[in-house]
Protein backbone atom coordinates (compact mmCIF):
# COMPACT_ATOMS: atom_id res chain seq x y z
CA UNK A 1 0.00 0.00 0.00
CA UNK A 2 2.92 2.41 0.64
CA UNK A 3 3.94 2.31 -3.21
CA UNK A 4 0.58 2.84 -4.11
CA UNK A 5 0.62 5.90 -1.37
CA UNK A 6 3.87 6.90 -3.13
CA UNK A 7 1.83 6.78 -6.31
CA UNK A 8 -0.99 8.55 -5.09
CA UNK A 9 1.18 11.91 -3.82
CA UNK A 10 2.86 11.79 -7.27
CA UNK A 11 -0.32 12.06 -9.63
CA UNK A 12 -1.31 14.59 -6.62
CA UNK A 13 1.64 16.70 -6.88
CA UNK A 14 1.37 16.62 -10.90
CA UNK A 15 -2.23 18.29 -10.65
CA UNK A 16 -1.38 20.83 -8.07
CA UNK A 17 1.55 21.56 -10.48
CA UNK A 18 -1.18 21.72 -13.50
CA UNK A 19 -4.09 23.50 -11.65
CA UNK A 20 -1.44 26.24 -10.54
CA UNK A 21 0.04 26.96 -14.00
CA UNK A 22 -4.07 27.12 -15.67
CA UNK A 23 -4.92 29.66 -12.74
CA UNK A 24 -2.83 32.18 -14.90
CA UNK A 25 -4.71 31.70 -17.78
CA UNK A 26 -7.63 32.47 -16.38
CA UNK A 27 -6.24 36.24 -16.43
CA UNK A 28 -4.79 35.66 -20.03
CA UNK A 29 -8.67 34.91 -20.76
CA UNK A 30 -9.82 37.98 -19.32
CA UNK A 31 -7.20 39.88 -20.94
CA UNK A 32 -7.82 38.38 -24.29
CA UNK A 33 -11.52 38.94 -23.43
CA UNK A 34 -11.65 42.49 -22.41
CA UNK A 35 -9.28 43.29 -25.28
CA UNK A 36 -11.14 41.97 -27.89
CA UNK A 37 -14.26 43.76 -26.98
CA UNK A 38 -12.62 46.76 -26.23
CA UNK A 39 -11.37 46.35 -29.98
CA UNK A 40 -14.73 45.05 -31.17
CA UNK A 41 -16.99 48.26 -29.64
CA UNK A 42 -14.29 50.75 -30.11
CA UNK A 43 -12.97 50.48 -33.49
CA UNK A 44 -15.61 48.41 -34.74
CA UNK A 45 -13.01 45.25 -35.91
CA UNK A 46 -13.55 41.67 -35.14
CA UNK A 47 -11.38 38.62 -35.34
CA UNK A 48 -12.66 34.66 -35.56
CA UNK A 49 -9.44 33.97 -34.20
CA UNK A 50 -9.63 35.92 -30.79
CA UNK A 51 -12.51 35.00 -30.08
CA UNK A 52 -11.88 31.41 -30.85
CA UNK A 53 -8.95 31.42 -28.48
CA UNK A 54 -10.97 32.57 -25.56
CA UNK A 55 -12.85 29.48 -26.03
CA UNK A 56 -9.72 27.47 -26.25
CA UNK A 57 -8.58 28.92 -22.93
CA UNK A 58 -11.72 28.34 -21.39
CA UNK A 59 -11.58 24.85 -22.34
CA UNK A 60 -8.07 23.98 -20.91
CA UNK A 61 -9.23 25.62 -17.67
CA UNK A 62 -11.98 23.70 -17.61
CA UNK A 63 -10.79 20.44 -18.17
CA UNK A 64 -7.23 20.57 -16.90
CA UNK A 65 -8.16 21.86 -13.54
CA UNK A 66 -11.15 19.13 -13.02
CA UNK A 67 -8.19 16.87 -11.31
CA UNK A 68 -7.16 19.46 -9.56
CA UNK A 69 -10.64 20.13 -8.09
CA UNK A 70 -11.20 16.75 -7.31
CA UNK A 71 -7.92 16.68 -5.07
CA UNK A 72 -8.91 19.12 -3.42
CA UNK A 73 -12.77 18.16 -3.07
CA UNK A 74 -14.14 20.70 -4.43
CA UNK A 75 -16.36 18.99 -7.26
CA UNK A 76 -19.94 19.24 -6.85
CA UNK A 77 -21.55 16.64 -4.51
CA UNK A 78 -24.91 16.24 -2.67
CA UNK A 79 -23.50 18.03 0.54
CA UNK A 80 -27.19 18.00 1.91
CA UNK A 81 -27.34 14.74 2.69
CA UNK A 82 -23.68 13.30 2.34
CA UNK A 83 -22.91 16.26 5.39
CA UNK A 84 -25.19 14.15 7.47
CA UNK A 85 -23.98 10.80 7.13
CA UNK A 86 -21.29 8.90 9.29
CA UNK A 87 -17.69 9.68 8.34
CA UNK A 88 -17.01 5.94 7.10
CA UNK A 89 -19.91 5.31 4.94
CA UNK A 90 -18.66 9.18 3.14
CA UNK A 91 -15.74 7.19 2.53
CA UNK A 92 -17.21 4.06 1.10
CA UNK A 93 -19.76 6.57 -1.18
CA UNK A 94 -16.47 7.87 -2.64
CA UNK A 95 -14.89 4.87 -3.58
CA UNK A 96 -18.02 3.74 -4.87
CA UNK A 97 -18.78 6.78 -6.63
CA UNK A 98 -15.01 6.93 -8.18
CA UNK A 99 -15.11 2.83 -9.18
CA UNK A 100 -18.39 2.56 -10.43
CA UNK A 101 -18.88 6.05 -12.03
CA UNK A 102 -15.94 8.41 -12.64
CA UNK A 103 -13.18 5.65 -13.71
CA UNK A 104 -15.65 4.28 -16.13
CA UNK A 105 -16.98 7.99 -17.62
CA UNK A 106 -12.95 8.76 -18.03
CA UNK A 107 -12.36 5.47 -19.29
CA UNK A 108 -15.38 5.85 -21.82
CA UNK A 109 -13.91 9.69 -22.71
CA UNK A 110 -10.33 8.53 -23.27
CA UNK A 111 -11.82 6.08 -25.54
CA UNK A 112 -14.03 8.26 -27.69
CA UNK A 113 -11.89 11.40 -27.34
CA UNK A 114 -8.41 10.17 -28.34
CA UNK A 115 -9.52 8.89 -31.94
CA UNK A 116 -11.72 12.52 -32.07
CA UNK A 117 -8.46 14.21 -31.41
CA UNK A 118 -6.44 11.85 -33.61
CA UNK A 119 -8.68 12.34 -36.33
CA UNK A 120 -8.06 16.36 -35.83
CA UNK A 121 -4.64 16.00 -35.51
CA UNK A 122 -3.98 14.21 -38.73
CA UNK A 123 -6.63 15.88 -41.16
CA UNK A 124 -5.26 19.05 -39.78
CA UNK A 125 -9.05 20.41 -38.76
CA UNK A 126 -9.53 23.97 -39.05
CA UNK A 127 -12.47 25.88 -37.45
CA UNK A 128 -15.31 26.48 -40.15
CA UNK A 129 -14.89 30.62 -39.44
CA UNK A 130 -13.40 32.98 -41.68
CA UNK A 131 -10.05 33.17 -39.92
CA UNK A 132 -10.43 30.23 -37.26
CA UNK A 133 -7.55 28.97 -35.88
CA UNK A 134 -6.61 24.90 -36.10
CA UNK A 135 -8.89 22.49 -34.29
CA UNK A 136 -6.62 19.78 -32.57
CA UNK A 137 -5.47 21.28 -29.96
CA UNK A 138 -8.22 21.62 -28.04
CA UNK A 139 -9.72 17.95 -29.07
CA UNK A 140 -6.16 17.42 -27.10
CA UNK A 141 -6.76 19.19 -24.26
CA UNK A 142 -10.00 17.18 -23.93
CA UNK A 143 -7.99 13.50 -24.25
CA UNK A 144 -5.34 15.47 -21.00
CA UNK A 145 -8.04 16.93 -18.94
CA UNK A 146 -9.41 13.29 -18.77
CA UNK A 147 -6.07 11.91 -17.78
CA UNK A 148 -5.38 14.62 -15.99
CA UNK A 149 -9.18 13.31 -14.24
CA UNK A 150 -8.97 9.45 -14.41
CA UNK A 151 -5.25 9.69 -12.50
CA UNK A 152 -6.66 11.82 -9.87
CA UNK A 153 -9.72 9.49 -9.28
CA UNK A 154 -7.11 7.30 -8.58
CA UNK A 155 -4.92 8.85 -6.31
CA UNK A 156 -8.74 9.79 -4.17
CA UNK A 157 -9.52 5.83 -4.37
CA UNK A 158 -6.05 5.23 -2.87
CA UNK A 159 -6.39 7.60 -0.45
CA UNK A 160 -9.68 6.63 1.04
CA UNK A 161 -8.64 3.09 0.72
CA UNK A 162 -5.82 3.86 3.29
CA UNK A 163 -8.31 6.25 5.12
CA UNK A 164 -10.55 3.38 5.62
CA UNK A 165 -7.98 1.10 6.94
CA UNK A 166 -6.23 3.58 9.19
CA UNK A 167 -3.13 3.88 7.67
CA UNK A 168 -3.18 7.91 6.45
CA UNK A 169 -5.38 11.01 8.08
CA UNK A 170 -8.22 12.48 6.03
CA UNK A 171 -7.13 15.35 4.68
CA UNK A 172 -10.58 16.66 4.07
CA UNK A 173 -11.37 16.13 7.56
CA UNK A 174 -11.75 19.75 8.70
CA UNK A 175 -13.86 19.99 5.80
CA UNK A 176 -15.87 17.09 5.90
CA UNK A 177 -17.98 18.10 8.90
CA UNK A 178 -17.83 16.37 12.53
CA UNK A 179 -19.18 13.13 11.79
Amino acid sequence: MQILLQVSRAIDATNTFVGRMVYWLVLVTVLISAGNAVIRYGLNMSSNAWLEVQWYLFSAIFLLCAGYTLLNNEHIRIDIVNSHLPKRTRDWIDICGHVFFLLPLCAVMLIEGWPYFWLALKSGEMSGNAGGLIRWPVKGLIVLGFVLLLLQGLSELIKRIAILRGLIPDPHAAKSGPH
